[in-house]
């Protein structure tokens, strides 16, 4: 295809999306004729079969595909109503994967919803990278208030370091060392540091209620200190259970760290372009 064909079907796409309940869509009776399709129910064979698509990787279909009537002019002022979808990006990508690949109007859409899809996913990952560094940097931070509230109850560094490692051991079921061999982390490196989101800010919740705790029920030293921060973990740890979560079983997740410095790196880029 030339650079102008492309360019004006790109344009045709972008004109005819439209926006319902927060959500980019395509009306089917306007892609229909966008992928070159003349007949209606011929279309709705390949929506038939993106449809099976769909629910073969477990997405639901009426997410992707519902149905809405529309009303469209029939001449002399006559209006009739004809069945329609609202079909999201997702749903266009199967669409244009299941037609005819020698229509160029097809082969422009494959190539079209497969990089907009594609960016969506990318957009997500970075999300969730992003909300696990800012998970990360809070629970050093609620730690931080915690070791500031125990020094100001006669414990010292040593103390606070085998508080933290008991919770953990509540939380998890296992002591840090054995479960830093079994998720891979180097030995020196925090624990933390290759949590799952939810796993860290499940100790983030523990160690606020255990600052919170010591001040509203006045605890001193660092045995009535240390059951504290021990229940809190352990009443975690039930509500994660609850909730069809063992902590000791979620995998690992990459380095933190390596995650903030690759967000850098890509910022760096984007704002040098």
């Amino acid at each position: 295809m030339k650079t102008r064909e492309i360019s004006d079907l790109f344009n045709r796409f972008e004109a005819a999306a439209a926006e319902y309940e927060g959500v980019e869509c395509w009306s089917a009776r306007e892609l229909q004729h966008l992928l070159g399709y003349s007949k209606w129910e011929n279309f709705f064979k390949v929506i038939n079969k993106a449809k099976e698509a769909c629910l073969h990787v477990g997405e639901k279909e009426s997410d992707h595909f519902p149905d809405v009537r529309k009303v469209i002019e029939a001449g002399k002022g006559a209006q009739h109503v004809i069945d329609d979808m609202l079909l999201t990006r997702y749903a266009c990508y199967l669409i244009a994967q299941n037609g005819d690949s020698r229509k160029p109007e097809i082969a422009f859409a494959q190539n079209y919803f497969a990089v907009q899809t594609r960016r969506a996913e990318i957009i997500e990952k970075r999300f969730l990278e992003t909300e696990r560094i800012k998970a990360r940097a809070k629970l050093q931070e609620t730690e931080k208030n915690l070791s500031g509230v125990l020094y100001e109850r006669g414990v010292d560094d040593k103390g606070f370091g085998i508080i933290r490692s008991k919770g953990d051991r509540a939380l998890f079921g296992l002591n840090t060392a054995m479960l830093k061999r079994r998720m891979g982390v180097p030995e020196k490196r925090p624990l933390a540091d290759f949590l799952p989101t939810v796993s860290i800010k499940a100790k983030d919740f523990a160690a606020a209620m255990t600052t919170e705790n010591i001040q509203l029920k006045d605890l001193n030293g660092q045995t009535s200190i240390e059951k504290e921060h021990v229940d809190n973990n352990l009443g975690v740890r039930r509500i994660m259970i609850e909730r069809g979560l063992k902590p000791e079983d979620l995998p690992p997740a990459e380095d933190v760290k390596k995650v903030e410095r690759r967000l850098k790196s890509e910022e760096k880029r984007i704002r040098g372009k």
